[in-house]
């Protein structure tokens, strides 16, 4: 027998409900997290509204390169969490799952402009490599020079529903980190883009769900995914993967992410590596860890060294179950653009 519900939370249409979150109204959620978040780290970020995006407290740095990012809001603490010193500068936040739009893009690259231009990092998808480049074209005419990156490290697929190519997922942040460390230590924005490629060739992801998520509008997962099957290859949005199969150890998916990934890179023994674990937003870190084990054992065993290590829900997908695994291949600079000094919501150190 359904239980019925006919609050704010209820599926659109039937009055059933499909899913319990700490919300008001779907179409408020956005907006709200944002009036939250910049109450609470008021002393690193200044949030503004109409056109929503995020910058850095103080605004734009004299003389240093702006680094911008966005995409759509869910997969927290990306973007917004990565705004800081040696990091970010700016990030714009879509509504939920959906790109942000040029009108709220060109007015955050502005505002990260130091005179010295801004990159522009964005995940390959087509909205928003689309508002992106329309966002870049507005901000030039007002006189900010901007170049862009595009960071396409998942190796699940070459095309999904949201793509051309393969998408831009947990990477994103080895390359927000890198650069905006290069940006931080004075390169002028040709090193910095130089840099940011530099990263995007040498980095690779692949993600697997245990559940879909609920997107807060939509009211119900956004893909069946019974108990005892797990999705190999998804996106960061809910998207379907390489297959379904049933429900492994831990230790079986961890190859299935980890093989492709290495094998894409073509690692060779002696090469050092950042391991990044990421959660998809559900999964506890306990779980993280398990899965971090072997990955670092497989690529040990390839006679790769893990010099670099992160952990943690970095890059979600609102409440999914799941992890993916990213490997970027180091040489002496990259490391040393890692460990650079970093203050942000969510990467500090």
């Amino acid at each position: 027998m359904k239980q019925t519900y006919t609050g704010p939370h209820a599926a659109p249409g039937d009055g059933t409900a499909r899913v319990k979150k700490l919300i008001n109204d779907p179409s408020t959620v956005t907006t709200e997290s944002l009036e939250g978040f910049a109450a609470a780290h008021a002393d690193l970020v200044e949030v503004h509204f109409d056109p929503t995006y995020v910058n850095r407290a103080g605004g734009a740095v004299s003389g240093k390169v702006g680094i911008v990012s966005g995409g759509g809001s869910g997969h927290e603490p990306l973007h917004g969490g990565f705004v800081g010193v040696g990091m970010l500068d700016g990030a714009v936040p879509g509504a939920m799952f959906t790109s942000p739009t040029p009108d709220q893009i060109a007015p955050a690259l502005q505002a990260a402009d130091g005179g010295a231009g801004v990159l522009a990092i964005v995940k390959n998808y087509t909205g928003d490599v689309l508002n992106f480049e329309t966002a870049a074209e507005l901000a030039d005419a007002e006189g900010v020079t901007v170049r862009t990156v595009i960071v396409n490290d998942d190796v699940a697929v070459q095309d999904s529903l949201y793509t051309a190519g393969r998408r831009g997922v947990a990477g994103t942040v080895a390359v927000e980190k890198i650069a905006g460390a290069a940006a931080e230590r004075g390169d002028d924005l040709d090193a910095v883009t130089a840099l940011a490629e530099k990263v995007i060739a040498n980095v690779r992801s692949m993600g697997v769900a245990l559940t879909a998520c609920t997107v807060p509008h939509a009211g119900k997962p956004s893909f069946d995914l019974p108990d005892d099957e797990i999705e190999i290859g998804i996106g960061i949005h809910g998207e379907p993967g390489r297959r379904r199969i049933p429900l492994a150890s831990a230790d079986e998916i961890t190859e299935m992410l980890l093989t492709p990934v290495a094998d894409d890179l073509g690692l060779a023994g002696g090469e050092r590596v950042l391991l990044f674990v990421n959660g998809m937003g559900g999964t506890p870190a306990s779980e993280l860890y398990v899965v971090y084990r072997q990955a670092r054992a497989l690529l040990e065993a390839r006679g790769v060294q893990v010099t670099r290590s992160l952990v943690g829900n970095y890059v979600t997908s609102l409440e999914m179950q799941g992890a993916s695994v990213t490997v970027l291949r180091l040489d002496d600079e990259l490391t040393a653009l890692w460990d650079a000094p970093v203050h942000t919501t969510a990467l500090r150190w």
